[in-house]
């Protein structure tokens, strides 16, 4: 038995099968390629599914998170922390936002998006105004109520009761979103790219349907980046792309560059909603994950950053549209989606795994997601894989 095969068993024997894993034991990581234990090299298009945004062990973020864990890995929320101040300074700085929760994943921002936003009308408006609209398709996380709020039929099983309040309109549907915007609603909330959805972006019209409808209405609106913020788009928020700021964003995956956080960003309208124990973190705004996020601020403020993300992101596009198997390429920046024309997403991100390149699904696509940092040579490197599974 070799190594990758005693940690697989070791893993399997006491670690919960609640994923589909590869047999991939990985050992180490360096830019945009990691290293399984017998040895074995991969190009990573996947990036952690969006986490890794800077690649693997990137120097500069390594060297800031290891002089943090020397100086002070973790305190109470009861006491003040420089780096966490900072962080939230310069979120505050780059996003236009007011005020910042913490926390430690996606979905635990989304629950402070969704506490937010029926505080906020509950303290203005009284009972009764609690219902949260969001989009069939999309997909807000695994806690029972971002469960409950995700617009796809397939997670809601096994968990019931399920949270009351949550309704969904269909996507770019106007007509839809009107006669559900009713006087029960306090928030629409929204991912500009539907990316467990199968990587599609919103419709301008309708996103400005949205904005429009909710401010005729006092009603917030909510913008799920966890996937698609912190440069992902090419923007630092996808949001800059449809010229819309929401009441509420959401960040987490990419934010720290691997270690584990979330982010609940609120506007003026919101920022004092949450007030002493109305909410809460153990971990939220620990000073590694936060020394980790002003690394990658660091490097998402950097000249040129951003605008090398989204010519990288063209040069991608313009390739996979070159390949006769790929119908169509949909997202935006590096958030990539692949429709094939005749092979399935699964089966060729088998083969790539087996080929030495990872990448992701999304329904029936094959989901790109590289590290911010990618190079030209890697993306080709990583392609004529691709390809060559896909012209087979």
């Amino acid at each position: 038995m070799n190594s990758n095969e005693k940690t697989i068993e070791k893993f399997d024997s006491h670690v919960m099968h609640s994923y589909k894993r590869f047999p991939l034991a990985m050992k180490q990581g360096a830019g945009r390629r990691c290293v399984d234990e017998n040895g074995k090299e991969y190009i990573d298009f996947g990036s952690g599914i969006g986490t890794n945004s800077l690649g693997y062990c990137d120097e500069k973020w390594a060297d800031a998170v290891c002089a943090q864990v020397r100086t002070l890995q973790h305190n109470s929320n009861y006491y003040y922390t420089e780096v966490q101040a900072e962080f939230a300074s310069q979120l505050c700085g780059i996003t236009g936002y007011k005020s910042v929760f913490f926390g430690n994943s996606g979905a635990e921002a989304n629950e402070c998006a969704i506490k937010i936003a029926r505080k906020y009308s509950f303290d203005k408006y009284g009972k009764g105004r609690h219902n949260i609209i969001t989009l069939v398709n999309s997909f807000h996380g695994r806690t029972i109520a971002t469960l409950s709020a995700t617009g796809q039929d397939v997670f809601h099983n096994y968990f019931f009761p399920f949270v009351e309040g949550f309704i969904n309109v269909t996507a770019n549907d106007i007509a839809d979103l009107k006669a559900k915007l009713d006087d029960t609603v306090c928030a629409v909330m929204i991912e500009y790219i539907q990316g467990e959805g199968g990587v599609n972006a919103l419709q301008q019209d309708f996103v400005d349907a949205i904005y429009d409808l909710c401010a005729e209405r006092d009603v917030l609106v909510i913008a799920d980046e966890v996937q698609t913020g912190a440069g992902r788009t090419g923007k630092f928020l996808a949001g800059e792309h449809f010229g819309k700021k929401a009441d509420i964003t959401t960040l987490a995956k990419g934010i720290a560059g691997g270690l584990p956080i979330g982010v609940c960003l609120a506007g003026e309208k919101c920022a004092e909603v949450l007030t002493a124990g109305t909410h809460g973190s153990t971990f939220g705004g620990n000073p590694i994950a936060c020394a980790g996020g002003l690394a990658v601020l660091d490097r998402m403020k950097s000249a040129g950053f951003l605008e090398d993300v989204e010519k990288k992101a063209a040069y991608f596009r313009s390739e996979l549209m070159k390949c006769p198997e790929v119908a169509s390429v949909s997202g935006l920046g590096l958030m990539i989606g692949i429709e094939l024309k005749t092979k399935k997403a699964a089966d060729v991100s088998r083969e790539a795994f087996e080929k030495g390149l990872l990448v992701l699904t999304a329904k029936e696509k094959v989901r790109l997601l590289p590290p911010l940092t990618i190079t030209l040579d890697e993306i080709n490197d990583g392609l004529r894989i691709l390809f060559e599974i896909l012209e087979e």
